[in-house]
């Protein structure tokens, strides 16, 4: 065969091959890669996996699960009630009836340390949720339509420049009776201070989302569905919120261990939850003033408030990692 008569076979030949590689896209099929075969990746298994590498953020995530299976779970083997009085076990150490000692009163302290703990986190938890629900939403506004960013930005800047826990007491103050009749002690409080700390709560949330909408919006693939006339809400929706979710994640991690210390500063302040209604908190509050002759009661609560909230910043450090495409592609 002559040497035109080859490169002609040859040319042939990766024609047929090239059509057989679309083909065999068209069909879905996956491409022959001999370092990935079998293997399908994704953006939540890299996350996963650049997570585990975090030894700290790991360690914080299962001392986090056995916190939460500690108040979640603990109640239903552990069934004293965590307000039954009982004068005579007043002050006792810890024994086989109670563990963990018991408090002034003669209530279990194991028991009411998984109820102050199951408040203290769903607290933490619904405080955040509406923490974040509001700073993103600012912050994605904010950042998207040019208009809009001046008088949100300044209305965050007016909630930084607020000294917060004046405002909480004062909110605590004001809207704490009128909660208490339309539902009740435990829950007004509850529903009072979830929404005074995730009002007061969005404001770093939202200047992050805006920075990262900011940098979105002049990316190539969001000014080439603009320059089809893709509506402002599906651009949001479909295109900046997928892409800012990191920034969201850790810091609503953040806003758990933030939500958790003020609810604990505003019950050790005796503004928090009423007396028979334990938080970590309000453990806190009460064993202040036998503090010396039982320093248990206040190690234990302090104990579980400053480990929940050392975990949940582990466990931000490292989402925020994991989900860094730069950290997480080295």
């Amino acid at each position: 065969m002559t040497d035109p008569d080859r490169l002609h076979a040859l040319d042939r030949t990766e024609a047929v091959d090239a059509t057989a590689a679309s083909a065999g896209v068209v069909a879905g099929l996956p491409p022959a890669d001999p370092h990935h075969a079998g293997e399908t990746r994704s953006q939540w298994r890299d996350v996963w996996r650049q997570f585990r590498s975090h030894r700290g953020a790991m360690v914080a995530l299962v001392l986090f699960v056995a916190t939460i299976l500690f108040v979640l779970v603990g109640p239903y083997l552990w069934t004293i009630d965590p307000t039954y009085v009982d004068i005579r076990a007043r002050n006792s150490g810890f024994s086989a009836a109670h563990p963990l000692g018991t408090d002034q009163l003669g209530r279990d302290m194991l028991a009411r340390l998984m109820a102050g703990g199951r408040v203290s986190i769903a607290v933490g938890l619904t405080a955040m949720i509406i923490a974040i629900s509001l700073g993103s939403l600012i912050g994605v506004v904010s950042g998207y339509f040019r208009r809009l960013d001046a008088p949100l930005m300044r209305l965050t800047e007016l909630f930084l420049a607020l000294p917060l826990l004046p405002l909480l007491l004062l909110m605590v103050t004001l809207f704490r009776e009128p909660l208490s009749q339309s539902f009740g002690p435990a829950m007004g409080t509850f529903i009072l201070i979830v929404s005074a700390i995730g009002a007061t709560s969005w404001m770093q949330a939202a200047r992050i989302v805006r920075g990262d909408v900011l940098g979105l919006k002049e990316r190539e693939f969001i000014l080439a569905a603009r320059s089809i006339g893709t509506p402002a809400h599906r651009m949001i929706l479909r295109h900046v919120l997928p892409n800012v979710l990191s920034p969201i994640m850790v810091a609503a991690t953040l806003g758990i261990a933030t939500a958790i210390i003020t609810e604990s500063a505003l019950s050790f302040l005796g503004l928090g939850f009423p007396p028979d209604f334990p938080t970590w908190g309000r453990l806190l509050y009460d064993a202040v003033d036998q503090m010396i002759m039982y320093p248990w009661r206040v190690i234990l609560p302090g104990l579980f408030i400053s480990l929940t909230v050392l975990c949940v910043n582990y466990i931000g450090d490292g989402l925020r990692d994991a989900m860094d495409p730069r950290i997480r592609g080295r």
